[in-house]
């Protein structure tokens, strides 16, 4: 009874505006899509849209059928990419969210590998999904995603497929570096910078400084890790990454490396992916190989 069209219809009428919008980017004539709506009307027995003025506003049943539109055409469009993919002899598409920066540092080490061993897959990495990487799940723009936060829910699956530990970073001449670790309290006075992320999606905020009920002196957001390190070496400031990637800075920058209280503040990678899609071999492949040390996934990479 309802068919694709009538949802695409929905949808676009709702985000262009109007019929004659609609029926452009649909590429069919504005009476044929009139035509098919009023048939999908009477079939159904009630109204999909009310005419206010010029405009048409959606009934409940057409609020709920527009609800229906947004869930099920990814669904079939991602559908039709996957069965043309096997056509030509390709597996598959991976796209990937990223919902932290520190996590596409980490990522690269893990891409390069999994290319060679799936040469047929398709790959993207999609770096716009910062803290709303589970709706792209949901809606069909990712397949998987990667963030140190996960939020479960019915339908995904999450995994942890790397620890490491968040960290203080400070200049090697700075007088924090001489601590092994440090408390809250010793952040008073310091300029914390951080990626440009709410605080309260920041563990060194929501795991140290307040609970402690401590704020830096001031905070200042930079976009790239290269510029806030360099900021860091050149005493500009204190940061917090994780260890891991301060380690492989630390090679050509003057940085150290503090924990974060006496017992640290311990983290890990999480990869999410829709539990449908849990069965797909070269997913499952990307887990596995994201699951090995990194100094694994590393020489894999460089051989």
């Amino acid at each position: 009874m309802i068919e694709r069209i009538h949802l695409a219809i929905v949808q676009q009428v709702e985000a262009q505006g109007s019929l004659t919008a609609a029926a452009e980017v649909l590429h069919v004539t504005q009476s044929a899509l009139s035509h098919s709506m009023k048939k999908l009307e009477q079939l159904l027995g009630t109204e999909i849209w009310r005419r206010e003025g010029r405009n048409l506003q959606l009934t409940q049943a057409g609020q709920h059928l527009l609800a229906v539109a947004n869930r099920v055409l990814p669904q079939l469009e991602l559908a039709e990419e996957r069965l043309q993919q096997f056509a030509h002899g390709k597996r598959g598409s991976l796209r990937i969210g990223m919902e932290c920066h520190p996590c596409y540092q980490w990522l690269l080490k893990i891409v390069s590998p999994y290319l060679k061993a799936w040469p047929n897959v398709d790959l993207d990495v999609k770096q716009k999904f910062q803290f709303g990487g589970i709706a792209g799940l949901f809606n069909y723009e990712i397949d998987l995603l990667v963030t140190p936060d996960p939020l479960y829910r019915p339908g995904l699956q999450f995994e942890p497929v790397f620890d490491y530990e968040q960290v203080l970073v400070v200049a090697k001449d700075h007088p924090l570096a001489k601590h092994d670790f440090i408390e809250p309290q010793q952040l008073i006075a310091e300029t914390l910078i951080s990626y440009p992320v709410d605080i309260e999606r920041l563990d060194i905020f929501k795991q140290f400084l307040i609970p402690a009920g401590v704020a830096p002196r001031r905070h200042r957001t930079i976009e790239t890790t290269d510029i806030m390190l360099q900021m860091v070496a050149s005493e500009r400031g204190v940061t917090a990454l994780p260890k891991w990637l301060v380690e492989e800075y630390a090679e050509e920058l003057p940085i150290k490396a503090i924990r974060l209280g006496e017992h640290g503040i311990p983290k890990q990678i999480h990869l999410g992916t829709r539990e449908s899609d849990t069965v797909l071999d070269y997913i499952k492949a990307f887990f596995e190989l994201a699951r090995k040390p990194a100094t694994v996934a590393w020489q894999q990479q460089n051989q």
